[in-house]
């Protein structure tokens, strides 16, 4: 099987994460909460999750000049991924996550981006010669959209697909000249309603959202549903469903990196869009039933044994 040569693009963090038996409501205070503190940030993720399950992962990514951009980039180290091009910004300190997860896995999350804003085109520039040899591009929106851009266009140049996981999401649509160059744009339901006002409750709205978001100029649109499954709708129309895998969720803070991550691999070495899907509905329901973001990503062989 080949093994593919996956290049994310996209945010690092520290992940500060406290699961309480329910998320407190704006003022008040909820005692008693187990406490982890992991690496993160939705490209870092990415990029282990795709590493993890058997691709060539060069990372493009700002961490600080602190103790947690040190131990992050040894993270990526430990875990196979090129960090050549991960830089060490002098004035920015490292993105930070606070997370807060409730006994049903549910989560908010608040982020201080920091060296991640200042992640550049003239960064993305230095290492083209990456992007060029990709087997695929996975970008997030945790990083400035000059440089998200940038990206989809030196892909667009060396005919390397791109994944958008449009994460955190706009009000309103993506510019004309990011969606001409994504290939697969990939949303959850709140992502999918942020960007096309259409209110994701069901299948049909969920279709209706994907094909304007089709229309918006995004090749082939994967709208993640939770629970449910996942919904694909390519340029030729009417979508297909994939179901979830049904699991006992612990903390579902990763899990759209996990599909994210696994769907860049499997197209990578060659599937269909729908047997991606398949691939990625099983590494995802697999990151919920764990705490933390990197910490619950599964390896291939987890993967292949979870049918």
């Amino acid at each position: 099987m080949k093994t593919p040569h996956v290049v994310v693009v996209g945010s690092s963090n520290t992940d500060m994460v406290v699961k309480s038996e329910r998320i407190p409501r704006p003022g008040e205070t909820v005692i008693g909460g187990e406490f982890v503190m992991a690496a993160g940030g939705k490209g870092a993720n990415q990029a282990v999750a795709a590493a993890r399950l058997g691709a060539k992962v060069t990372f493009i990514a700002r961490v600080g000049s602190d103790m947690f951009g040190h131990e992050a980039v040894e993270n990526y180290r430990r875990e196979g991924i090129n960090t050549d091009w991960v830089i060490c910004d002098p004035k920015l300190a490292t993105g930070i996550a606070l997370i807060l997860v409730d006994a049903e896995g549910e989560n908010l999350i608040s982020v201080a981006s920091g060296a991640n804003n200042n992640l550049s085109p003239a960064d993305v520039t230095a290492a083209e010669s990456v992007i060029a040899s990709a087997d695929m591009v996975v970008m997030q929106l945790e990083t400035p959209l000059d440089t998200i851009r940038h990206t989809a266009r030196l892909a667009a140049k060396h005919g390397v697909p791109v994944i958008l996981d449009p994460a955190p999401a706009p009000a309103g649509a993506l510019p004309d000249d990011v969606m001409q160059n994504i290939t697969y744009l990939k949303p959850n339901e709140t992502e999918a309603s942020r960007l096309t006002g259409i209110n994701v409750v069901d299948d049909a709205s969920a279709q209706a959202a994907a094909d304007a978001l089709i229309a918006d100029g995004a090749k082939a649109v994967i709208v993640t549903l939770g629970s449910r499954g996942v919904l694909i709708v390519t340029e030729a129309g009417k979508g297909a469903f994939v179901p979830a895998r049904q699991v006992k969720a612990t903390d579902a803070t990763a899990a759209g990196d996990a599909f994210s991550g696994a769907m860049a691999v499997a197209l990578g070495r060659g599937e269909t869009l729908l047997q991606a899907a398949g691939f990625a509905v099983r590494a995802a329901a697999l990151s919920v039933t764990r705490i933390g973001a990197q910490p619950s990503l599964p390896t291939a062989a987890e993967v292949a044994a979870f049918q």
